[in-house]
């Protein structure tokens, strides 16, 4: 993953894996199932570490791949997914809990399912992935945040309250940035078509 605003590089990235960064980013994926086994379990404290070590590895490995010199194609393809599946997984878990609403889920879903189907044309048009930009990662990035101040909302009192009213605005710009990012990389696939069948 990495910060915010952490972009990819240019050029084409080295074909590594044991990499640190990727070892850091294939542990996050580990802790998803730990994740959803602790909060359906009711285990809210051991759930919220599970996501607090997540959020710090999601930075980690970023600035890592950076200050090493350990960019990878590997990396740049299991960083996003899983975000994505963090994402994923946390919502329909909150969700079953009824910690927050179906619309939630279907704003991120369908955000994920239209980029799916932008990467497939942009793949049979011949134009390579689109770089990440800044604000599909600050929406990445509050959405991460959201999570653990929604499960923290549950608790009774003045904590429970306070981390509802942060993490639901964190979840508001988390899903405002999303779509954001989206509809910038709809017209960076669009133009990358039009540019190649204009050359051809």
């Amino acid at each position: 993953m990495g910060t915010p605003g952490r972009t990819a590089p240019t050029g084409p990235a080295p074909e590594r894996v044991l990499t640190l960064p990727n070892l850091i980013s294939a542990s996050r994926l580990a802790l998803v199932p730990v994740f959803a086994w602790l909060a359906l379990a009711g285990q809210d404290l051991w759930a919220l570490a599970v996501l607090a070590v997540a959020g710090a590895s999601d930075w980690l490995d970023g600035v890592l791949a950076r200050r090493l010199d350990q960019r990878s194609r590997l990396g740049e393809l299991l960083d996003p997914s899983a975000d994505r599946l963090f994402i994923l997984v946390t919502l329909v878990v909150l969700t079953v809990r009824d910690v927050v609403p179906l619309w939630l889920v279907l704003a991120v879903v369908g955000r994920d399912l239209l980029l799916a189907l932008v990467l497939l044309v942009l793949t049979f048009s011949h134009v390579g992935p689109l770089p990440v930009h800044f604000v599909g990662k600050a929406g990445t990035f509050a959405l991460l945040y959201a999570f653990p101040l929604l499960l923290l909302a549950q608790w009774a009192g003045a904590v429970g309250d306070t981390a509802g009213v942060i993490g639901w605005a964190f979840a508001w710009w988390g899903v405002g940035l999303y779509w954001l990012a989206a509809m910038i990389y709809l017209r960076q696939g669009f133009g990358e078509v039009v540019r190649r069948r204009r050359r051809a």
